[in-house]
């Protein structure tokens, strides 16, 4: 089932601000919030969707590849659930923006449903960073779309405690200080009268535990740096510097914290006989002056193979051949690009006499002198200039 528009879900223009669109995403999350919509599976799905839409499009950079290239743009990985997608902590997490508290910040929103960061009370830990790598295509690669297995090193759970930092069990206590909930509450006194405040737990940092023994192989951090082999799906009609980004596949989080993102940045390489003109690509063709004068058939490369092209007598120097579809696909799959075929006249340098005397009698013909009165110059001039 293809995704609806990430516009059309929230609600607002596509020349919304960020304002604009944060106050539509606010007032979807609290009207389809599962605590709000107990065993209601339609309200959770929009509840998730708007928080996907919200995800891409509260990020400038995000924003920027989904308006040129839709959800072909976002790459995989992108959306609620699956492998790499969003969960439901990842959502929760966003709402410390949204409705104005950090993590167990108290916001207005974890005051409603009774609760800090999230719908467990307990505050989250810190988000991982993103990791940036570059992949190079070839044209034929990006004419396709390919699926690419590329080896990163980067921060991961750690597998002997399994990422909360421990020796073992017996290490891990209910933090004494907030006695679990991650977080603590404080009355302040203001010329409006008492406020109260709810904060991430200073002990241990939101996340109601503590540790009495660290793991040896982690020292506590709960992460390792280690390679992952990452499988990649490029689709076709990618284009130099657009960025691709896999949900999930950064660096792991601290203290449980959602992992970042995957950025993947494009870069094409250089091709033999092509250069690329947006979705069309560019062939220059050179013929010598006999073939150009009284035609001929030659064969020419294509992204897909040799065709053969028909090339007819009297053949101008720039004239442009067009082989429909034989260029690069569209990201959004609004189509395919052409090949052009730019000619250029090969003049040759070095003449024997016999070629000389010929060439001097076929410059005295009828047929290689320009028409003044149509701005006609003679093949010879025009070959003078293109290679000057």
């Amino acid at each position: 089932m293809a995704k609806r528009d990430y516009y059309e879900i929230l609600g607002v223009p596509k020349n919304a601000d960020a304002d604009k669109i944060k106050k539509s995403y606010r007032k979807i999350a609290m009207k389809y919030h599962p605590d709000r919509n107990p065993d209601d599976k339609a309200a959770e799905e929009k509840f998730k969707e708007a928080a996907e839409a919200y995800e891409i499009l509260s990020d400038e950079q995000k924003r920027a590849r989904y308006d040129r290239f839709g959800h072909a743009g976002m790459g995989q990985g992108g959306g609620f659930g699956g492998q790499g997608g969003m969960t439901m902590d990842d959502i929760f997490s966003q709402f410390g923006d949204i409705f104005g508290g950090g993590s167990g910040g108290g916001s207005p929103f974890d005051s409603f449903f009774g609760g800090g960061g999230g719908r467990g009370g307990r505050a989250r830990g810190q988000r991982g960073t993103n990791l940036r790598i570059k992949v190079k295509l070839s044209l034929e690669e990006i004419a396709s779309g390919v699926t690419k297995k590329i080896k990163v090193k980067k921060q991961k759970s750690c597998g002997t405690c399994g990422g909360n930092g421990a020796k073992d069990a017996g290490s891990v206590q209910t933090c004494t200080t907030c006695r679990g909930a991650g977080y603590v509450r404080q009355v302040k006194s203001t010329f409006l009268g008492q406020m109260q405040t709810t904060t991430a737990c200073p002990t241990c940092a939101g996340s109601g535990q503590q540790i009495t023994a660290k793991c040896s192989t982690c020292r506590g951090d709960g992460r390792t740096q280690s390679d992952e082999t990452i499988e990649i799906e490029i689709p076709g009609g990618v284009a130099q510097g657009m960025q691709l980004s896999m949900t999930g596949k950064g660096n792991a989080g601290a203290k449980g914290g959602a992992p970042g993102d995957l950025l993947i940045s494009i870069e094409e390489k250089p091709h033999e006989f092509f250069v690329r003109d947006g979705n069309n690509i560019i062939y220059e063709l050179y013929l010598n002056f006999a073939d150009a004068a009284l035609g001929t058939s030659l064969e020419v490369p294509t992204l897909n193979g040799k065709v053969k092209i028909k090339v007819p007598a009297g053949t101008q120097a720039g004239k442009m051949f067009r082989l429909r579809d034989k260029g690069l696909p569209s990201v959004q799959s609004y189509g395919t690009g052409d090949q052009l075929i730019n000619v250029n006249i090969w003049t040759p340098k070095n003449l024997s006499s016999d070629e000389k005397k010929m060439m001097e009698k076929l410059r005295e013909s009828s047929n290689f002198q320009p028409n003044p009165e149509k701005g006609e110059r003679t093949f010879f001039d025009r070959m003078r200039d293109y290679f000057n």
